[in-house]
């Protein structure tokens, strides 16, 4: 090979690592790790619209002690009506994400406080979760979600 056909291929080589390094970028940004990421920060912000910008079209939500929340109309009023009564400051910890598909599944823990919007008592807050996901229109979606406790009260 000449000197120009190097050239040439080193260009071309470079052009695709390029191109692989911001399709892999895209593909984490839109994974369902960065879902829950998103939606830690929502739910922090106590921000329902930003919560269901997260959730697929046909949603179900299980919070404990409570019947499912089934249908986007549902999940919605079930957020506002929390964010009504508590403001949370959590964290969560990804432990598995598997994907198979266009469904993914990931188990988490969240640890911190929430607050009592009654009384403003502060109180340790911590839950193991699963969620579900479902690939909707190229981008992951929450298609089910649930938590329970585990910092009984």
């Amino acid at each position: 090979m000449n000197q120009r056909t190097v050239k040439k291929v080193i260009v071309y080589l470079s052009s695709a690592a390029v191109l692989m390094c911001s399709l892999v970028i895209r593909a984490e940004a839109g994974s369902p790790e960065q879902v829950i990421k998103r939606y830690e920060v929502a739910l922090n912000a106590s921000d329902t619209t930003s919560i269901m910008k997260l959730y697929g079209e046909h949603p179900v939500f299980m919070p404990q002690h409570s019947p499912a929340q089934s249908g986007r109309s549902a999940v919605k009023k079930a957020y506002d009506s929390v964010f009504k009564t508590i403001d949370l400051n959590i964290t969560f910890t990804v432990y598995e994400v598997e994907v198979h598909g266009k469904t993914a599944w990931a188990r988490t823990s969240s640890a911190g406080k929430t607050i009592l919007l009654a009384n403003g008592k502060k109180i340790d807050e911590g839950n193991n979760e699963l969620f579900i996901f479902k690939k909707e229109k190229g981008e992951w979606k929450i298609h089910r979600y649930l938590f329970s406790t585990t910092t009984p009260r």
